[in-house]
């Protein structure tokens, strides 16, 4: 069984700086699909960045040139890099996991993924 664990939540001001980490455990392919979802109170969970098997990565036009996703196979992590965060970046971020692999750049809804972490909360305050 894929366990999915966040961390590296917090509360930063407006233009601050989180790193996101992403522990995975079980048995996930290298070539996994996998993304950083977010969800605010009264909204839907969206895709804000996800790495493709092929490595190449995807962001939602709301994230691009400030986030930047990552991931070290060695220690089964994913990271989320937020620069120049700003209060509507305020969300539950999580973590997620595919069993398919995955290409393209188009936005995966959150029912094309299988495994999910906890959530993680950032709070950005302006």
């Amino acid at each position: 069984q894929v366990q999915l664990v966040e961390s590296g939540g917090g509360s930063v001001q407006s233009g601050g700086s989180l790193r996101l980490s992403c522990a995975a455990s079980g048995f996930i392919s290298s070539r996994a699909c996998m993304g950083w979802f977010r969800q605010a109170p009264g909204k839907e969970r969206e895709e804000v960045a996800r790495i493709n098997s092929d490595g190449s990565t995807r962001y939602a036009d709301s994230v691009k040139g400030r986030f930047t996703i990552s991931q070290d196979n060695a220690k089964n992590t994913l990271y989320l890099q937020m620069n120049s965060l700003k209060p509507d970046d305020t969300a539950m971020y999580y973590c997620a996991a595919a069993r398919a692999y995955c290409m393209g750049g188009g936005r995966f809804s959150p029912e094309q993924y299988n495994y999910w972490g906890q959530g993680t909360q950032v709070t950005v305050s302006s």
